[in-house]
């Protein structure tokens, strides 16, 4: 069993987005048996009760009022105490077990806190989205899309750290995942318009939100108010929605189906922005916080929501002008509905558990033993018409090339199993840092499902036995679309395009 800790901000301050992400996560990490626990500064008890009926552990750090905060961090003051003093907690929180990877989702963490945590932890996963420290890490995740994207994170985390950039792993929970299959783009008028501002909305944009809606002059459209449990202006906007007719949701568990029902979204950046996408619901989104102004302008730029620069005395002008806007613009709302779907299919927590082992796929290198099966899969008619050849291939033939393989330490052939039964064939062809891969699925079994997991499981077990391969490049024919949805579903990018034609 595989034993994943979580190093999360809770704190008042961030809201409960960091965690949320967190969870999402650690639900998918349990389905596929890992035991996990989070490590956090008091929390509210709502979400306390959420990792005890989902099965995690909980593990509280001491308060650390007694000591004054590190000041050399934008948001060092979030921690409430010292990195020294926070991992000295830490590791005494993780000290009972050993931990396969330590996942950490905070602003105030940097390189010094997560080097000292190498003692307790095989491998760390940083959760980043503004890019201003350095890490220690094995992976890097930043969910957000940004223009300057693959540069971001240059010269902050180390030569070998596996960045995973952008809204395809964005950490969504299952019910996301699974309604993005059944909505679709949003067609015809605004029916039902969602406000949400975040759990802690501190400058009360709910607020002025709803207090525009209504001088706007929307009678025949439902309208549905999220909030937090501590927003701090609770009262009032629950006494002004029973005023106007506004459905008020407080700490709802049914955000995926609210969004999934609405047809225009007001709120704000952060997590929501790729729930949003994920169900196709068209946003007009505010920044509420500084580290959200790139996030919502790059996205805007993509097409992804529609971005509104307003604050103070204009706030509900501008939310009253762009609402009418939006809502009157039928194509625009179709376009941002459809980019969004596209960019996130909701299986972020899925393509990260893949990553750090949790496909349930175990890459093993093949041995001559496997040359008759081997054999029988390489001459199946599916296989031999998707392959460079198309030939069969005589026994004797296949013999020679697996033994030739075997020996050769520039070529690594491996065997994908799921609970114990083969599923599938990687090879890699190794060019100084590069290399080549081919694969293929055992043809006549019930694999459906598992092209992906094995093409990342063996992803993993390259860069664990293969540092010195960076680059990996795949050609695929041009009629075998399976195989290009399954490498520019895993992130590959397309490099060059070859045509033929027949002249006799």
């Amino acid at each position: 069993m595989k034993r994943i800790a979580f190093r999360v901000d809770a704190s008042i301050a961030i809201g409960t987005g960091h965690f949320m992400r967190c969870l999402a996560l650690a639900d998918e990490l349990k389905k596929h048996g890992a035991h996990t626990r989070f490590i956090c500064r008091p929390i509210p008890e709502h979400l306390r009760a959420l990792l005890t009926t989902r099965g995690h552990e909980f593990r509280p750090l001491n308060s650390g009022q007694e000591t004054k905060p590190d000041g050399d961090l934008d948001h060092a003051e979030w921690l409430g105490t010292t990195q020294e003093a926070d991992a000295h907690d830490s590791v005494g929180a993780l000290s009972d077990q050993h931990w396969d990877w330590l996942i950490i989702d905070h602003y105030a963490l940097d390189v010094r806190w997560e080097a000292r945590l190498r003692q307790s932890v095989q491998k760390i996963l940083v959760i980043d989205d503004i890019a201003d420290r350095r890490h220690d890490c094995d992976m890097l995740l930043d969910q957000n899309l940004y223009e300057d994207m693959n540069t971001r994170y240059a010269g902050k985390v180390p030569d070998e750290c596996l960045p995973l950039l952008g809204p395809r792993y964005a950490l969504l929970r299952e019910e996301f995942r699974k309604l993005h299959g059944q909505v679709g783009p949003r067609l015809g008028s605004v029916k039902r318009i969602l406000i949400f501002f975040g759990g802690v909305d501190v400058g009360n944009y709910t607020g002025h939100a709803i207090q525009s809606l209504v001088e706007t002059g929307v009678t025949d459209i439902q309208v549905d108010v999220v909030i937090g449990a501590q927003h701090p202006c609770r009262e009032s906007i629950e006494a002004a929605c029973c005023l106007h007719h506004f459905a008020c949701h407080v700490q709802t568990g049914r955000m995926a189906q609210l969004m999934a029902a609405a047809d225009l979204s007001i709120g704000a950046g952060g997590s929501a922005t790729w729930e949003r996408c994920c169900l196709g619901l068209p946003a007009l989104v505010i920044s509420t916080a500084d580290n959200q102004r790139k996030q919502i302008q790059d996205a805007a730029l993509e097409g992804l929501l529609y971005s509104v620069v307003a604050n103070g005395d204009n706030l509900d002008l501008a939310i009253r002008h762009h609402v009418r806007s939006l809502m009157e613009n039928e194509c625009l709302r179709r376009l941002l509905s459809r980019n969004g779907m596209h960019a996130v299919d909701g299986r972020g927590a899925v393509r990260i558990a893949r990553m750090i082992g949790f496909s349930g796929i175990e890459i093993r290198t093949a041995t001559a033993d496997d040359s008759e099966r081997m054999f029988v899969w390489r001459n199946h008619p599916a296989i031999r018409a998707v392959s460079r050849n198309t030939d069969p291939i005589e026994w004797l033939d296949h013999n020679r090339w697996l033994t030739s393989v075997l020996s050769d330490q520039s070529r690594c052939l491996l065997i994908g199993e799921l609970d114990g039964a083969p599923v599938g064939v990687v090879r890699f062809d190794i060019h100084s840092h590069e290399a080549e891969v081919s694969i293929y699925l055992v043809p006549d079994v019930d694999n459906s499902g598992c092209g992906q997991g094995l093409l990342q499981s063996a992803e993993v077990w390259m860069k664990e036995n293969r540092r010195e391969v960076n680059t990996l490049r795949a050609q695929v024919l041009g009629a075998n679309e399976r195989s290009h949805h399954l490498f520019v579903a895993a992130g590959y990018e397309v490099e060059a395009t070859s045509y033929f034609r027949k002249l006799h």
